[in-house]
């Protein structure tokens, strides 16, 4: 059956007819409509289950505040859940599912749960699932997981065919919401000369004035709105952007939105949805008002709805929710909703006005078309099932009982407008209580605050509170002005638009109907519709000593449902208030969070998905590396060769044969992949002796020095060498993994908390190519190129020189990880592969071989090297793996200094560093623990240490390894045993030096 009026429908097109699908039921609507309005013009009230009682559910609301009509849109690849039906635009061949229902919708095995209802009461799931302990993991843990979530989670063997991007944009003034208000600011701003950037998050401008019909320089709202419209897209200092939420206001002017670009018309080309991240001078959010529902016995049953929502699906896309509407308020507003349905030709059998004296003028004008007004009244109850049948009409005041029955199908419920406040408080804007409306609004002399203390947010029009259409405007054009000249506009400002007000009553808040009334658990009132919270459940948490209205949202979950509570918020505070005898405002407010409606994942993640979810950072020598037998190994986001594999050859063989070639003759690494990071600065050396542990401020120009950074917990994070370019200019090298996460942390303390002194830090890793010449020709090699003296004296151990080598300008590092004889060259990025490739030419007569990660690793720990992330694991200090030396005991701080100082840190019995060699000459397993005697109060067996590195070495041909042990270097030549990973095959080895091969030194230094 069809509920279309038949002249009503501004935002429809009639002459088109679009099908769609909802529970398996073919529809049809008209372009324009949302699907839930061509769901109710298809009188489809039912439209889902609410979470825990699963309920029968009917659209409430009309825009993104709706918290009922939540369904799964889309099949296969294009599955969505939790989509609003109320924001969602229809479109041919829309496919729609109810959800949180079976096995259907009308008939819904969930309901039982309503029989269990005295049980289910607020914090049930904090007493019931706690004892017995025994039952969580085979019976608790596995309801819990089956019951919880709404929508049906997408097939992850699927892939989402849609594409999504970000964009950034730089603005002196972003104006949040296309109401008239943000029309209003918009254009004064705009002719201010500002740069302006207008959106609106329905494809629709006007907002509610344009429903409500009032007329604004003298001509009809609409008419305004498209002269407006007109004025602001002339100016070319002004962008219009619809169907773009704004998501987030952040502090340092940032703001995000979200933009839908093809979910109303799917065979467009192009990204589904933009995420579009703002740089703003000024913010004004002008997003308008929220209408509260009331709480009465039967309020969640489909066809009660927010007066306003009854009347924008009659004037926007017209849509009766009913033939008989039964309209209850406390204020003038819904009025409004009553004179629309009367002269759509629909019946109003009666408004239930809670105030005594009733309403002004509009209510004169309501009787004067023949509507019955009854004042100081309230709804009893609302009788129906999976939709409403009748009312029961009482005093507000609860005395005398029922008065009248009312046959109707449809209730219209205001409960007055919250001023939407949510960007406001996203980056610390206040609020305060506004006694005469009864809700909460901005706070102007506690607003967002930029780093030079000035107004960042401004709020315009019913979002800050004006409610009338006159004050909304002038209100809109002065916080356009504010804004733009805040933001370094000078332009001519005309004066704000004028608008004449219909006389209002005063609104009387009211929470509960009948006033006072106690329905115990066999009448239920509701608050918050999606997630089944009652106002017995917020007087039940008041009882039990939940005074904190942060702690009543989790003991009941009011407010966290995916509306995040913008219907039931307020009533649930004020239920709060009442219960614990305290005024609105001593209790407080919940935490506003972005964003203020959900966005897609696919959003968040824009393009990064597929081949570029991470993209592979390549050194310049990648393809050759890749021509050439390539075993990659992943590090952070590089690609390293692990070994280079010739045919036939194993892993296994391949590594041990670079690791004999470089030890014996001369081996090349692709070391462009260590950070390098830059710091300069008046301050520079100071900054430096702070990040590190040793003294880097008295190292001299050309010098080098090893260095160990910790963080502020005294751990150790990285560790690399430092060079000293000149008097204000240090290179940090890092592990592969840490060069942005080390810039990071230097950026951190600059920007936090030494924001005052002159540094300047630049991650220059991929700018720089850098190769290691190692081992016992690499002198010889590089002499052969020409162009530099390399001699022991000329550039001795721990020393750079800038030169050139055969034609490259190059800086050489005189530094070793390997324990010979070692060079490390660096060069500009775009000269890397020349010179990789002049290198294997005049290596060739020394059987030059390019080594990876794993020969790397097995020589550096034959000289006892230390490898971040292995030798650490976020709790290992330099203390305990015997780097006490590069601890520097002149200086007054550095980061982890006084953590390092703490009593567990400087515990004997913390394990150390020692080498490891087995009796046996195998291998031990990395990670393998060393075995004690006893038991721990698990029943394990005790440990005493544990391996951190494992290698059979060619050099050497044994296994070797380094670990952590209990008092390790006091006990060498000990043997111990370690649990193989069956853990009861056992593996004796000793404990001795971890250096093991030359351990004086000389092959380095020759």
């Amino acid at each position: 059956m069809s509920t279309r009026l038949a002249k009503s429908g501004r935002l429809i097109d009639r002459s088109s007819r679009v099908e769609f699908t909802f529970d398996g039921k073919r529809m049809s609507g008209h372009k324009g409509d949302t699907l839930a309005s061509a769901l109710l013009a298809n009188d489809q009230m039912l439209v889902g289950r609410s979470f825990k009682y699963h309920r029968p559910r009917g659209i409430v609301a009309s825009g993104g505040e709706e918290p009922n009509a939540l369904v799964n849109l889309g099949q296969g690849d294009r599955h969505e859940p939790n989509a609003r039906a109320t924001t969602t635009e229809l479109f041919n061949g829309l496919t729609a599912t109810p959800q949180n229902v079976w096995p259907s919708l009308d008939y819904d095995i969930g309901a039982v749960n309503k029989y269990a209802s005295r049980l289910l009461t607020a914090g049930f799931y904090y007493k019931m699932f706690m004892y017995p302990r025994a039952f969580w993991k085979h019976v608790y843990e596995p309801f819990i997981r089956q019951s919880a979530g709404l929508g049906k989670a997408p097939n992850p063997e699927t892939s989402d065919p849609d594409t999504y991007e970000h964009f950034y944009a730089f603005v002196d003034v972003l104006v949040i919401g296309g109401g008239v208000a943000g029309l209003q600011a918009a254009k004064t701003a705009g002719e201010a000369g500002a740069k302006v950037l207008l959106i609106e998050q329905t494809p629709d401008w006007g907002g509610r004035t344009v429903v409500d019909g009032a007329d604004i320089d003298g001509m009809s709202a609409q008419d305004w709105v498209n002269s407006t419209l007109q004025a602001l897209e002339a100016m070319p200092n002004v962008t219009l952007r619809n169907r773009m939420m704004g998501a987030g206001v952040y502090d340092h002017g940032y703001v995000l939105a979200y933009e839908r670009l093809t979910d109303h018309a799917p065979e467009m080309k192009g990204p589904r949805h933009r995420l579009w991240r703002i740089r703003v001078g000024q913010t004004i959010t002008a997003t308008g008002a929220i209408e509260r529902p009331i709480s009465f016995a039967g309020n969640d049953i489909p066809g009660v709805m927010l007066a306003a929502a009854v009347r924008d699906y009659s004037v926007n896309y017209g849509v009766s929710v009913g033939d008989r509407t039964v309209v209850v308020t406390n204020n003038d507003d819904a009025y409004r909703t009553a004179i629309t349905l009367k002269q759509s030709g629909l019946d109003v059998p009666m408004i239930v006005d809670a105030r005594e004296t009733g309403g002004g003028a509009l209510m004169d004008q309501a009787r004067g078309l023949g509507i019955r007004v009854e004042t100081g009244c309230g709804i009893a109850k609302v009788h129906g099932g999976k939709r409403v049948t009748s009312v029961d009409i009482c005093k507000q005041a609860g005395e005398g009982g029922m008065l009248w029955n009312i046959p109707c199908d449809a209730v219209a419920m205001s409960g007055g407008w919250s001023p939407v406040v949510h960007l406001w408080s996203h980056c610390g804007g206040k609020l305060t209580w506004d006694e005469a409306g009864a809700f909460f609004r901005p706070d102007p002399t506690r607003p967002p605050l930029g780093d030079a203390g000035q107004t960042m947010v401004h709020v315009a029009g019913s979002a800050n509170g004006e409610m009338l259409l006159r004050t909304v405007l002038e209100d809109a054009a002065r916080a356009g002005e504010v804004a733009a000249l805040a933001a370094g506009a000078t332009g001519q400002i005309s004066d704000a638009s004028v608008a004449a007000d219909t006389a209002e009553a005063p609104l009387e808040p009211v929470w509960l109907m009948p006033q006072g009334a106690h329905y115990g658990l066999r009448l239920k009132s509701w608050l918050d519709f999606q997630n089944d919270v009652k106002v017995s459940d917020v007087q039940l948490a008041a009882h039990e000593g939940y005074e904190s209205v942060e702690h009543t949202k989790r003991y009941t979950t009011l407010g966290m449902a995916t509306d995040q509570g913008k219907l039931s918020n307020i009533n649930g505070l004020a239920t709060l208030s009442n219960a614990l005898g305290a005024e609105i405002p001593k209790v407080g407010t919940t935490t506003f969070r972005p964003p203020y409606t959900p966005i897609s994942m696919g959003a968040i993640a824009g393009e990064a998905r597929g081949d570029v979810f991470q993209p592979i950072r390549k050194t310049p020598m990648y393809d050759w590396h890749e021509a050439n037998g390539a075993h990659w190994e992943p590090v952070g986001h590089w690609r390293r060769p692990y070994a280079y594999l010739k045919s036939g050859e194993t892993i296994h063989q391949a590594v041990h044969r670079e690791v004999t070639a470089t030890r014996t003759s001369l081996g090349l690494l692709d070391a462009s992949t260590l950070g390098k990071i830059i710091v300069k600065g008046p301050d520079a050396g100071r900054f430096m002796d702070m990040m590190y542990t040793n003294m880097m401020s008295n190292l001299k120009v050309g010098k080098c020095r090893y260095g160990l950074m910790c963080s502020e917990n005294g751990f150790l994070s990285d560790d690399g060498v430092v060079a000293r370019i000149d008097e204000n200019t240090w290179l940090c090298h890092t592990t592969t993994g840490g060069a942005d996460r080390i810039h990071a942390h230097m950026e951190e303390w600059l920007q936090t908390e030494w924001w005052d002194w002159k540094v300047y830090t630049a991650n220059i890793t991929e700018q720089l190519a850098q190769v290691a010449v190692v081992g016992p020709n690499a002198r010889k090699v590089l002499e052969k190129l020409g162009g530099m003296d390399l001699s022991k004296d000329t550039l001795p151990f721990m020393e750079w020189r800038d030169g050139t080598l055969a034609g490259f300008p190059v800086r050489a590092y005189r530094i070793s990880f390997s324990g010979e004889l070692s060079y490390e060259i660096a060069v500009p990025a775009n000269l890397g592969r020349a010179f990789w490739d002049k290198l294997l030419e005049a290596g060739a007569e020394y059987k030059v071989t390019p080594y990876g990660t794993e020969c790397l690793h097995i020589m550096r720990a034959e000289k006892g090297f230390i490898m971040i992330g292995d030798e650490t694991d976020g709790t290992v200090i330099p203390q305990d793996l015997g780097l006490n030396w590069a601890i520097s005991k002149k200086k007054e701080d550095f980061l982890g200094k006084r953590a390092q100082l703490r009593s567990h840190m400087t515990d004997q019995k913390r394990w150390k560093l020692v080498g490891l060699e087995t009796t046996d000459g195998s291998t031990l397993p990395d990670g393998a623990y060393a075995v004690a005697d006893g038991n721990n109060e698990n029943g394990q067996r005790n440990t005493q240490g544990r391996v951190t590195s494992t290698y059979h070495s060619p050099t050497l041909n044994k296994g070797i390894a380094m670990g952590l042990v209990l008092n390790g270097p006091d006990r060498m030549g000990e043997v111990i045993e370690f649990a193989m990973d069956d853990g009861e095959t056992m593996v004796a080895a000793k404990i001795v030096t971890p250096v093991f091969y030359d351990p004086e030194g000389e092959k380095q230094n020759v």
